[in-house]
C-alpha cells in the first residue's frame, strides 16, 4: 500500500508555463556559449584538432593521432559528431563543430523534463485528491512539474560552461539525461511508447559506452532498470489493480538491449580502469563539498526538502531512480581526477528530484529562494555590467586597473552585436523580478522562475560583454598569436618538442605556422624555430642538438606558468 503523499496542489496550481517562456528560457541559455567563442582550455581545444583532422582524413577516426601525438581517450562519439558536421562546410569548421553539441544540450534538457513527466505520472507521485474535488488534473500536473525540473536544470551554476563545451562530458550528460528518461517512461504502469522507449533506451546506453564511460553505463543501467523493477509492480498495483498484468514487452526488450550493448562493450575491451583520484586528505574533502554546495546550487538544497518530504516514498520510482543517479555520480566523484565533470552528470537527475520537492514547500521557505535569488543574481548582473563599463570606460579606475593587472595585454573592444543581446537580458531579468514580486501566484514553477532567469540572465551576459574577456583568459589564443608574432623566419616552419596536445591544436586554430613534430637527433629538418614547454625543457637536450639552436624568447600564458612556450631560433649556418 502507497504512504500518503505529501503533494497537495490544487488545479490552479497546475498551470503549465507558456510554451513560448519555456524557448525564450532554453535558447537564451544554450545559444551564448557556442556562437562566437575561441576553443577553452584543454579538453575544448584537443576535441577541436581531432575532430577537424577526422574530417580532413588525418588521422583514424579509432585511434586519432594530434600531429601524430597520441591524445587522451575520452571516447569517440564527441568526436564523430563533430567531424561529420565539419565535412558539411570545413571552411566554417569552428562553428560546425559546434552545432552537435547545441543538439546534446537540448536533448540533455528535453530528458530531464520527460524524466520529470513520467515519474510525476506514476500514482505515488500523485497529489492528494481533495473531498469536493477541485485537485490538479495528472497530465498538468506532470507537465507543470516538468516545466519546474527544467527551470530548476537551467538554474544549476555548474551546468553552463561544462555543457556548452565541444567535449565528451557534454554527450554524456546528454545520454545520461536520455538514459533517466527512458527508465523513468519504463516505471509507468503503462507505457506509452512500447517500440521506441526500449530503441532510446539503447541509443542512450550505446552512447555512455562510446563516449568513454563504459563502466558508467554498466552502473546505470543496472541500477536504473532494478529500480524500475522495484517501483514498477507497486505502481501497476495501485494504478490497475491487482490482477492486471501490462505489457511486459519493452521490459524486456529494454533488457535484452542492455546486455547486447554491454557485451559489445566487453568484447571491444573498452572496460578500461579510468584514473582514480580518491579524496585522501581534509582539505580535498572539504573542496569537493564546496564544489557541491555552488554546483549543483539551488537544486540540491530542493532536493534534500524532496528527500525529506517524501521520506515514506523512498522506493518509489519519482524518488528512487533519480536518486541512484545522484549516489551514483557523487561517488564517481570521490574517486575521479575530474570531480566537476563527474558531478556534471548528476544535474539532470538532481533537477527532476528538485522537481517533486517544489509541491510541498512552504510559502515562508519559497519566499527565501525568491529573496536570495533575488539579490545573488542582481548583485552578479551589477557586477558584469560595471566591469564591462570599467574596460570601456576605465571607470570606476580601480576597477579597470584590476581589470589591467589579472589580463595584462587584454584590450577590450567594443561590439554593438555583444552589447544589444546583454541589454535585451537585463531587461528581461528586470521583468521577471517585476512579475515576481508584484504578482501573487500558487503555481508549482513559481520558485524556479528566478533562478532560472538570473542564471541565464548572468551567462548570457558573461557570454557577450565579457566574451573578449573570457576568450583571453580562457583560450590559448592570445599566446598563440604571441608566438606567431615572435617567429620572424619567411618559412614559418616550426618544431615542435614537449608540447601538449593543446597548445598544439591551438598553434594550428590560431596561426598559419607549419607545425612539425620533433622526432629526435640526426633527423635532419628545415625548420628554424622550435618550440618547446617548460617541462619538456629538462630534457630536451637528450632529442636535440642544442649547440645549434639559440634561446629566444618565453611566450607566457596567463595564469598557467606550466604552459608557458619557449621559442629557440636555429643558428646562423647549423646544418639541417
Amino acid at each position: 500500500m502507497n504512504a500518503p503523499t505529501p503533494s497537495i496542489v490544487s488545479r490552479s496550481a497546475a498551470s503549465r508555463l507558456p510554451r513560448w517562456v519555456l524557448w525564450v528560457f532554453v535558447l537564451a541559455y544554450v545559444l551564448p556559449g557556442f556562437w562566437g567563442r575561441e576553443p577553452w582550455k584543454d579538453h575544448d581545444a584537443v576535441a577541436f584538432g581531432v575532430m577537424r583532422d577526422m574530417a580532413m582524413g588525418l588521422t583514424s577516426w579509432w585511434e586519432p593521432l594530434l600531429l601524430g601525438l597520441p591524445v587522451e581517450h575520452t571516447g569517440w562519439l564527441h568526436h564523430w559528431l563533430g567531424a561529420v558536421f565539419i565535412a558539411l562546410w570545413p571552411e566554417q569548421a569552428q562553428w560546425m563543430a559546434r552545432i552537435p553539441f547545441v543538439g546534446l544540450l537540448l536533448l540533455t534538457l528535453l530528458g530531464t523534463w520527460w524524466s520529470v513527466y513520467h515519474l510525476a505520472r506514476l500514482p505515488a507521485a500523485q497529489p492528494v485528491s481533495f473531498a469536493f474535488g477541485g485537485e490538479a488534473d495528472p497530465h498538468d500536473y506532470a507537465r507543470t512539474l516538468a516545466d519546474a525540473g527544467l527551470l530548476a536544470l537551467l538554474a544549476c551554476l555548474g551546468l553552463a560552461q561544462l555543457a556548452h563545451e565541444t567535449s565528451a562530458d557534454a554527450a554524456r550528460l546528454a545520454m545520461v539525461a536520455v538514459m533517466l528518461m527512458t527508465a523513468s517512461a519504463l516505471t509507468r504502469p503503462v507505457i506509452t511508447s512500447p517500440v521506441r522507449t526500449p530503441v532510446l533506451w539503447a541509443l542512450g546506453l550505446l552512447g555512455l559506452v562510446l563516449s568513454g564511460a563504459p563502466w558508467m553505463a554498466l552502473v546505470l543501467s543496472v541500477g536504473l532498470l532494478g529500480a524500475a523493477a522495484w517501483a514498477r509492480p507497486l505502481a501497476t498495483q495501485t494504478a490497475w489493480g491487482p490482477n492486471t498484468t501490462p505489457n511486459q514487452r519493452p521490459w524486456r526488450w529494454a533488457i535484452a538491449m542492455s546486455v547486447l550493448v554491454l557485451a559489445f562493450a566487453a568484447a571491444g575491451g573498452l572496460f578500461r580502469w579510468p584514473a582514480w583520484s580518491p579524496l585522501d586528505s581534509q582539505e580535498s574533502v572539504m573542496a569537493y563539498a564546496r564544489l557541491w554546495l555552488w554546483f549543483g546550487w539551488p537544486a540540491w538544497p530542493l532536493a534534500l526538502w524532496a528527500l525529506w518530504r517524501w521520506r515514506q516514498q523512498w522506493l518509489s520510482g519519482h524518488v528512487l531512480q533519480p536518486l541512484m543517479v545522484i549516489v551514483v555520480m557523487m561517488v564517481a566523484g570521490t574517486w575521479s581526477a575530474q570531480r566537476d565533470r563527474a558531478l556534471l552528470l548528476a544535474l539532470p537527475a538532481l533537477a527532476t528530484l528538485a522537481a517533486f520537492a517544489l509541491p510541498t514547500l512552504r510559502r515562508s521557505l519559497s519566499a527565501l529562494i525568491d529573496w536570495f535569488t533575488l539579490l545573488f543574481f542582481s548583485g552578479c548582473g551589477l557586477i558584469l555590467w560595471v566591469v564591462w563599463l570599467a574596460m570601456q570606460t576605465g571607470i570606476p579606475a580601480k576597477t579597470a586597473n584590476n581589470v589591467a593587472r589579472l589580463a595584462p595585454g587584454f584590450d577590450a573592444p567594443f561590439s554593438w552585436v555583444l552589447l544589444i543581446p546583454a541589454v535585451l537580458a537585463t531587461g528581461a531579468w528586470l521583468a521577471v523580478v517585476v512579475w515576481r514580486v508584484g504578482r501573487h501566484t500558487s503555481v508549482l514553477w513559481k520558485s524556479m522562475v528566478l533562478p532560472a532567469a538570473g542564471a541565464t540572465m548572468s551567462w548570457l551576459l558573461l557570454m557577450t560583454l565579457w566574451l573578449p574577456l573570457v576568450n583571453h583568459g580562457m583560450s590559448h589564443g592570445p599566446q598563440s598569436r604571441e608566438v606567431w608574432a615572435a617567429i620572424t623566419a619567411p618559412e614559418r616552419c616550426v618544431l615542435v618538442d614537449g608540447l601538449p596536445p593543446a597548445q598544439i591544436q591551438a598553434l594550428r586554430t590560431h596561426t598559419s605556422l607549419m607545425l612539425r613534430r620533433n622526432e629526435g637527433k640526426g633527423v635532419p629538418t628545415d625548420c628554424a624555430a622550435l618550440l618547446t614547454s617548460p617541462l619538456g625543457h629538462s630534457t630536451l637536450h637528450q632529442r636535440m642538438d642544442l649547440s645549434q639552436w639559440t634561446y629566444q624568447a618565453t611566450i607566457k600564458r596567463l595564469g598557467r606558468t606550466r604552459d608557458d612556450i619557449l621559442i629557440y631560433s636555429r643558428n646562423a649556418g647549423a646544418s639541417r
